[in-house]
């Protein structure tokens, strides 16, 4: 692991999440399509890094559903992103406490612990920005026990990488080494304890080498078990 990699979760003071940045997905889980981008935060402590035996814990009671994403790394602190403000990518996958999650929009109610827990981010090595000309002709996927589950070209992005970072620095300085995640393509799903999930992405057609995750579901013990708010 080299000294980039390791400073995505060292250095990163908060993840900003798009959501619903593909159609289809939106279409998927039912939701309302958004006439301007909308974010959420994820906790720097929801990273994890590429190891031998990457993990991601299962809280008990907790419906677990996967969310590939393409990931910036952000290269400076400024208030007034540009394009080319962003110093690498990665690829994340966005754990979700889909069950939390679903009873907190029912009651009107933050996400935060249905996207903060320990492990729910997944994340590859860093990606340096010559790896991938174009984050908007890009190929997204996931599998789960070998099975694809995501396959999407990031040229669906409802709200692209500029107007992303325009409207979240309008609002809310980005410092360096913070993380956006831009948004996750159909077929999002759950997974359960033992899965293997791997996930990466294609440029041209061929795998980027520093973009690929293999994390297995193990379940978390003690700590927090789900109930109603």
């Amino acid at each position: 692991m080299n000294q980039l990699t390791r400073q995505m979760q060292s250095k990163c003071r908060k993840v900003v999440c798009i959501g619903r940045n593909y159609a289809d997905h939106i279409t998927e889980l039912q939701n309302v399509r958004p006439k301007q981008p909308f974010f959420f935060l994820k906790p720097p402590s929801s990273i994890v890094l590429q190891s031998a035996s990457t993990r991601i814990l299962r809280p008990h009671g907790v419906n677990l559903h996967y969310e590939v994403e393409l990931a910036l790394i952000i290269g400076k602190s400024v208030k007034s992103l540009q394009e080319d403000d962003e110093a690498g990518y990665a690829v994340g996958i966005d754990m979700t406490a889909r069950n939390v999650q679903d009873e907190a929009k029912k009651k009107g109610l933050p996400w935060t612990i249905a996207k903060g827990f320990n492990t729910f981010l997944p994340m590859s090595n860093f990606i340096p920005k010559k790896a991938i000309p174009d984050p908007h002709s890009a190929h997204l996927w996931l599998s789960v026990n070998n099975e694809i589950r995501q396959s999407d070209s990031t040229e669906r992005m409802l709200f692209q990488i500029p107007r992303i970072l325009k409207d979240i620095t309008n609002i809310m300085e980005l410092q360096r080494g913070d993380i956006v995640l831009t948004g996750t393509p159909k077929g999002v799903g759950a997974v359960e304890t033992g899965d293997v999930l791997r996930a990466g992405i294609r440029v041209d057609g061929k795998d980027v080498k520093k973009g690929k995750i293999v994390a297995t579901v193990k379940d978390r013990r003690g700590g927090y078990v789900f109930s109603e708010t």
